[in-house]
């Protein structure tokens, strides 16, 4: 991470006449071509989804910094090829859109392709699937340029609402040519999510693999995260624990765990109880501070709740200290011990019409980590979560899932009791 850091001023240095140390000797450099400034942005946004968060300000600082350069530019400079690419990459790289409108329109000389200029301003203003098709052969028009591998992101983020599997191969063909770039890395992350959502398992941990061994560093690595825990939970029996194991073993310790305790949670509301205790024991055994393991032995208690030693179970999760625990797994342990106690209470005629009496407090959990900074390459952070609503028929959906389903497993013991009763 240090080398990464020191190669990331020398470059930015050698760009910017030094900008990373002084911001206002950087905006005097007029005389920089564009395609010059975008490579050191390039390099930033490249350094930032390899693990360098702290280039993230700096990538805010060279968009604003080209953004003036591309404005206050004569038009003798869009002579250079060059710099005409470095205005379409910057306006697909999170830069103002606007910008690229500005240069489209006063430019008398031709410089500008116009229909790829109409077509990323039409992608940029939220319209892009009316220009889909048009994307689509400009991509394969410039496979070999500069702005190839950008056209081909741009191309599958408007594909995915028609065609996922077809975006699929604009996400490859960008990711190939692209190697190791932000590019990559988006690419990489938006296969997974369509993957997953179409139930292509053996791609979606293909790509899953590709992605934990090259950007687990990444700002954007929470999102991945979750389309991941979502294909196993989804998947446990085609997924095997080599799979996971193979999958993540690419990580750190603290990732891992992360990710195991995730697993565990989706796993235990989900009722995949042979998937909850597996991820538990394997979270419990990384080791590490007392609130990963808390959380270990809540989940995998959730998990035993259905079998024969609930009594061992429900102590397991009483036993779990209250300060190591986030309001949402407050909730969720209050929602298990519900079940159990009703599990565990005399069935009587009347219950088949009752209600469970579940209560949630209000409670505001503990937001996930927006990646920052917002760019059009990497696509927005992960919505954040409001608080909990405070009944039990409106707090979160998983709670709810876990509710019903002990809910409904109670209505089916008492019918057979009764059942039973009637034919003695």
């Amino acid at each position: 991470m240090a080398l990464a850091g020191t190669r990331f001023l020398f470059v930015a240095g050698l760009a910017f006449g030094a900008a990373s140390a002084y911001p206002a000797m950087a905006q005097d450099r007029s005389d920089l071509a564009p395609y010059a400034m975008l490579r050191s942005l390039q390099f930033v946004q490249d350094s930032v989804v390899r693990g360098d968060h702290s280039a993230a300000e700096m990538q805010r600082f060279m968009l604003e910094t080209i953004d003036r350069r591309l404005r206050t530019a004569d038009s003798s400079v869009f002579e250079d090829p060059r710099n005409v690419d470095a205005a379409l990459i910057y306006a697909m790289s999170g830069g103002n859109p606007g910008t690229l409108e500005y240069l489209a329109s006063r430019d008398i000389a031709g410089n500008f392709d116009s229909r790829v200029a109409d077509a990323l301003r039409k992608y940029l203003s939220g319209k892009g699937t009316l220009v889909a098709k048009s994307l689509a052969e400009m991509t394969e028009e410039y496979h070999d340029e500069k702005i190839g591998p950008y056209l081909a992101l741009v191309s599958g983020n408007v594909s995915v609402v028609k065609d996922p599997e077809g975006a699929l191969v604009f996400y490859d063909w960008a990711r190939l040519t692209a190697p190791g770039t932000i590019i990559e890395e988006a690419a990489l992350r938006r296969s997974v999510a369509i993957a997953v959502d179409a139930n292509l398992v053996g791609q979606a941990l293909s790509y899953s693999r590709k992605y934990a061994r090259r950007f687990v560093h990444s700002p954007y690595a929470s999102q991945f995260a979750d389309f991941f825990v979502q294909l196993v939970v989804g998947h446990f029996g085609e997924i095997t624990e080599e799979d996971i194991d193979g999958t993540l073993e690419f990580m750190d310790v603290d990732r891992r765990r992360e990710v195991f305790l995730r697993i565990a949670r989706a796993a235990a509301v989900a009722g995949k109880n042979d998937l909850a205790r597996l991820a538990s024991s394997k979270a419990e055994a990384l080791g590490g501070n007392p609130t990963p393991e808390a959380l270990a032995r809540l989940y995998g208690g959730l998990a035993d709740i259905p079998t024969n030693d609930i009594d061992a179970a429900m102590q397991a999760i009483a036993d779990v200290p209250e300060e190591a625990l986030s309001p949402r797994d407050r909730a969720l342990r209050q929602a298990a011990q519900a079940v159990a106690e009703q599990v565990l209470s005399p069935p009587m005629v009347e219950s088949l019409a009752q209600e469970m009496p579940v209560t949630m407090n209000n409670t505001e959990d503990a937001n996930p980590q927006a990646a920052s900074p917002r760019n059009e390459i990497a696509g927005p952070a992960p919505a954040t979560e409001g608080p909990m609503a405070g009944t039990a028929a409106n707090f979160d959906p998983a709670f709810q899932t876990f509710v019903d389903s002990g809910r409904s497993k109670l209505l089916a013991i008492d019918e057979m009791l009764k059942e039973e009763s009637a034919s003695k």
